[in-house]
């Protein structure tokens, strides 16, 4: 009976470091999980605003989105006003003050609504 009792030790003994194998692998991989969780960069938050533009100025945004859809691109007015504004950034400051020149001066706030 005796025999018996180093047997039983050395089973326990090997199931408690197949355990403790088992809970070092998952251990390591959560931290592997987390670090790819973190390294996602993070989501840009978006800004909602409101702007006020001449008619005429207004009718270019969708003549140039009917342009993109005879070319096959779906582009909504959002996309163009933000490709307007990397190409403007793009500019040197020269071009820009001329741009910002020619523009027609506009009355500040809402317009007043028609009864």
């Amino acid at each position: 009976m005796a025999a018996k009792v180093p047997a039983v030790k050395a089973a326990s003994t090997a199931r408690a470091q197949k355990t403790a194998t088992a809970v070092k692998a998952v251990t390591e991989r959560a931290f592997a999980v987390k670090a790819e969780v973190q390294e996602k960069p993070r989501k840009t938050k978006l800004v909602r605003d409101s702007f006020t533009m001449p008619e005429d100025e207004y009718a270019v945004l969708g003549q140039v989105k009917k342009a993109c859809l005879k070319a096959g691109v779906e582009v909504k007015k959002s996309q163009l006003l933000r490709i307007g504004l990397v190409l403007l950034s793009r500019s040197g400051t020269p071009e820009l003050k001329k741009l910002i020149a020619e523009l027609a001066p506009l009355k500040a706030g809402r317009p007043k609504k028609e009864k």
